[in-house]
């Protein structure tokens, strides 16, 4: 798993471009950026605020290249239970946007019409929005694809990092850090861990963000 993972990373170009200090949300944080219009696959302009449910928001930083996402090299990828995922927080009353950031790809797979191929193509649910210029990225400190950040419905962090411990397979999952921390969340219980290391390829963001 290892390998394959080292393997995947060396594919992903791994390496964090020279960019500003990113903000380390903490638990408790606000919802950064919450009323910032994105354009979604659907074709219409909406904010993280207006995908708030009754119990709370679900982020999730992702895009359509990274194998980490995508699968590849004998791994899963983690796309495949965005259906599941999205379902999942329906049903617990929490809203889900999925938040395309890789500005640097926008020409090599991660353009607007790329994500509305990929959001039919797998079955996604929720909203899948282009973040322009990665500002709305920036503003979380969004660091990888996938990287997921949850919060309850006063829009305050109660949750961050990976989806589960197993982006190679599915069926090998141990620790579903993110449904237990919705479950958790809607039940009133403390969200424990509340953050997990998130996995993933590096944000490509927009060349003219970096400083040389």
């Amino acid at each position: 798993m290892i390998i394959k993972l080292a393997s995947m990373a060396a594919l992903a170009a791994f390496t964090v471009l020279p960019h500003d200090p990113l903000p380390d949300l903490a638990i408790g944080t606000p919802l950064p950026a919450a009323d910032k219009k994105m354009k979604e696959v659907g074709g219409k302009e909406i904010s993280l605020k207006d995908a708030v449910g009754n119990n709370g928001l679900l982020v999730v930083f992702s895009c359509n290249t990274c194998p980490f996402v995508v699968g590849g090299e004998g791994s899963d990828g983690w796309e495949g239970r965005y259906p599941e995922l999205g379902a999942f927080s329906q049903r617990m009353g929490v809203g889900m946007v999925l938040v395309n950031s890789n500005e640097a790809k926008r020409d090599a797979g991660d353009g607007f019409a790329d994500m509305q191929a990929r959001y039919k193509e797998k079955g996604y649910t929720g909203s899948y929005v282009l973040d322009a210029g990665n500002v709305v990225a920036d503003a979380f400190g969004a660091r990888t694809t996938p990287h997921v950040f949850l919060f309850d419905k006063n829009l305050k962090l109660v949750y961050k990092g990976a989806i589960d411990d197993n982006v190679g397979s599915a069926s090998d999952v141990k620790e579903k850090y993110l449904e237990k921390a919705i479950n958790n969340l809607v039940e009133g219980k403390p969200i424990d861990p509340a953050t997990t290391r998130n996995v993933g390829c590096s944000i490509k963001r927009a060349a003219t963000d970096h400083k040389h």
